[in-house]
């Protein structure tokens, strides 16, 4: 008979958010700036953040508050998904417009479409597509 070893289930030691709030605030404003070229509404904008409208409002005219780690795993996505269309189309527009053109890798809905499903996964979803596409690594 095999002996299993025992697993360790104690508490492990405290981990700090992987991005600083001075960090998030600063994708948070590159995202702001991202959802002007997109052309999205203060809607479909809190929606891709997880967020009221009213909240996404007042963070787009005063700066964010506290930014959660879901909200920094949803504004790392947005950047990488910016990052692989910058890598992907050479002319910037191009990128811009394809986030909300029909696409037959998501059965003929766009990305935008896909991404207003409002579940980080749904973010997830994009930036993976776009990383195999642009050859991720």
């Amino acid at each position: 008979m095999l002996a299993l070893e025992p697993i360790d289930t104690a508490p492990g030691v405290f981990r700090p958010d992987p991005v600083t709030q001075n960090e998030a605030a600063a994708m948070f404003r590159a995202v702001l700036n991202l959802f002007a070229r997109w052309d999205l509404t203060d809607e479909q904008a809190a929606t891709l953040l997880d967020m009221p409208v009213r909240t996404y409002r007042r963070w787009k005219a005063e700066g964010p508050g506290r930014i959660s780690r879901d909200g920094a795993a949803r504004l790392s996505n947005l950047m990488g998904i910016h990052k692989a269309l910058r890598i992907i189309f050479s002319e910037a527009r191009r990128g811009y417009a394809w986030i909300k053109a029909d696409n037959a890798a998501f059965a003929g809905a766009s990305a935008l479409d896909i991404m207003l499903g409002g579940e980080l996964t749904d973010l997830m979803r994009v930036r993976r597509y776009l990383d195999a596409e642009r050859g991720a690594w």
